[in-house]
């Protein structure tokens, strides 16, 4: 590919004086003919911006005889006596006629390769009055959700007094007897029934297996062929040429652009398609049928409830191929008083637990702030 080549010049500026944007052809200031030197930045030189697409140079090239005729003398060096920049080309100092020697100095070389172009600065954020009440607004209820958090779990101890005590018993009076349920053939497994001795031990049983019909028992996906399929993709492909330029320091204020026609890459979009294979939904059907088992079922309760005095069992008992099943539940009512009256209910969950709590007594309660009972015990 061919190429295109142009020099860049450079510019620096003077530490002496503050003038600024000084050619690179000029080795001295043109405000106080101070030498351009080593030190201070004076070597360091701006080669102005660079297209984002292409790093093609905005500046013009240089087509001036005597200003190529400087880039093309090599890379400056300085004199090691006065400090100076001189020519590449030079064997004595133009400043002080000093010799070039091994001690002279080497001008800075810097790397102009691909850079991301500069990002704007961000431009500073200004909160209006709006932003600055929604801020504060924001703030004050986080403070004050923290606060009234850690404030509502704080406890404190109040005195209250059992004002009454309830109880209830049940016995449910269940029987072993026949009953006619359905199930899936591949599991049913033929069992003779075993009545319970005492309420215990019986054995359910599977027996007079029959009427058995198809029934679907769920589905299953089959093949059913294929399909094609589309998706549609991105690829890179060529769509003629672009121009790319890069740039090299040459060491004495200028630099030399190369730029070359370079192949253009474009995205395309196609569609990638194929043969997959479709299925369907199948029904499974299995045989359903009906069988002879037997069940607890209840057949009586007999209930029993009371305020004070112990709790007792209803009276009730149990023939053969039957059994009793229990049932108890408690509650304690608490009054306490914390800015007003309040109630609390505590349900033991044994006997024991409950026979603790008698009507009148005292009773010492651990409440948050927020009014959560979290303890409550007699005193």
């Amino acid at each position: 590919m061919a190429e295109r080549r142009r020099i860049i010049e450079g510019s620096w500026n003077c530490t002496s004086c503050g003038a600024r944007n000084i050619p690179a052809r000029h080795k001295n200031c043109p405000s106080c003919n101070n030498p351009r030197e080593l030190s201070g930045k004076e070597s360091e030189f701006d080669f102005g911006d660079v297209d984002a697409a292409s790093g093609k140079s905005t500046r013009e090239g240089v087509s001036d005889e005597q200003a190529l005729d400087m880039a093309g003398a090599g890379e400056d060096w300085f004199c090691a006596y006065c400090g100076a920049a001189n020519r590449g080309d030079g064997t004595r100092c133009r400043q002080c006629s000093a010799e070039r020697g091994s001690d002279a100095k080497a001008a800075p070389i810097a790397d102009l390769g691909p850079q991301a172009p500069p990002k704007p600065a961000p431009k500073p954020r200004r909160f209006g009055k709006v932003a600055l009440i929604v801020v504060g607004i924001l703030s004050s209820c986080c403070l004050g959700t923290c606060a009234v958090g850690f404030w509502g779990n704080m406890k404190h101890e109040l005195k209250g007094e059992v004002v009454a005590t309830n109880w209830r018993r049940a016995l449910v009076l269940e029987r072993f007897v026949p009953v006619t349920r359905t199930g899936w053939r591949n599991e049913l497994v033929p069992t003779e029934p075993r009545m319970p001795v005492n309420g215990t031990g019986e054995l359910l049983g599977v027996t007079n297996i029959r009427d058995c019909v198809s029934r679907q028992r769920g589905t299953r996906q089959v093949a059913d062929g294929t399909r094609r399929v589309c998706r549609t993709k991105t690829r890179k492909v060529a769509c003629g040429t672009e121009e790319k330029c890069t740039r090299r320091d040459k060491g004495n204020g200028f630099a030399e652009e190369v730029c070359r026609d370079v192949t253009k890459y474009c995205n395309e979009s196609y569609e990638d398609c194929d043969t997959e294979t479709r299925y369907r939904d199948e029904p499974i059907y299995a045989q359903q049928c009906t069988y002879d088992s037997y069940a607890w079922k209840p057949v009586d309760t007999r209930e029993l409830k009371g305020t004070e005095e112990p709790p007792r069992w209803p009276e009730l008992t149990a023939g053969t191929n039957e059994r009793l099943r229990r049932e108890e539940d408690y509650t304690v009512l608490v009054r306490y008083d914390d800015d007003g009256v309040k109630q609390h209910e505590v349900t033991p969950t044994r006997e024991e637990e409950f026979r603790a709590w008698k009507k009148g007594q005292g009773v010492t309660l651990t409440v948050t702030n927020l009014g959560k009972v979290e303890q409550a015990v007699p005193r």
